[in-house]
């Protein structure tokens, strides 16, 4: 239980993609300006970090990192990993932006370029890279696995969605504030986003 409660408020709070490791910064800015659209994103790339965790881990252990008879590993397609993540990223965005189109073409036009963008989002691939690194400091002694691998995906898209929504409640309240026109616009955002960046840094002194 102390793992799963590890994982969980390092993907959510101590370790947010946004605020803590800044990846995924083009839609967080980008489509933030309304909680709907913000929501809708924040869903997409959590559906798109778990998929995608739960397809590259297992290639990587099992394919990428193959092993001879005596039990070593032999790395001959770990340099392409990156290009493997790539692939399987993109198709998995690809399937999902036409599920959208489908199930709702409002939410589809609001979210625009940065739909497709997800398969370029650093936080995707970061979050694909991270589970097969030195996730220890979280595991509490527990050995890495797919079950832990996809746990960590999922809550740190929900991070993301988290920040995404308080990011796009703060923008929203402000457009009833009359703001100099030196800062209008993209230096507020910035400004906002400063903010919440030094509000989780509160979050890095949890243990657990």
């Amino acid at each position: 239980m102390g793992t799963v409660i590890s994982i969980i408020l390092a993907a959510v709070l101590t370790n947010n993609f946004i605020t803590v490791k800044t990846y995924g910064i083009c839609p967080f800015l980008g489509v933030s300006k309304k909680t709907q659209s913000a929501v809708g994103m924040g869903i997409a790339v959590t559906i798109v970090m778990a998929l995608a965790v739960l397809i590259t881990y297992p290639v990587y252990e099992y394919i990428m990192v193959a092993f001879d008879a005596n039990g070593n590993e032999i790395y001959n397609f770990q340099f392409l990993e990156i290009i493997f993540f790539i692939f399987i990223i993109a198709s998995l965005v690809q399937m999902l932006e036409k599920i959208i189109q489908k199930i709702s073409p409002s939410l589809y036009n609001t979210m625009g370029i940065y739909l497709p963008l997800i398969t370029t989002n650093c936080a995707v691939l970061g979050v694909t890279e991270l589970v097969i690194g030195d996730m220890s400091q979280f595991l509490n002694g527990a050995t890495m696995n797919l079950g832990w691998a996809v746990l960590y995906a999922l809550f740190a898209g929900l991070g993301f969605t988290l920040v995404m929504i308080i990011m796009s409640g703060m923008r929203e309240r402000l457009n009833y504030y009359k703001t100099p026109k030196a800062l209008a616009g993209f230096p507020t955002a910035m400004i906002t986003a400063s903010f919440i960046c030094m509000a989780f840094m509160v979050f890095t002194y949890i243990t657990i």
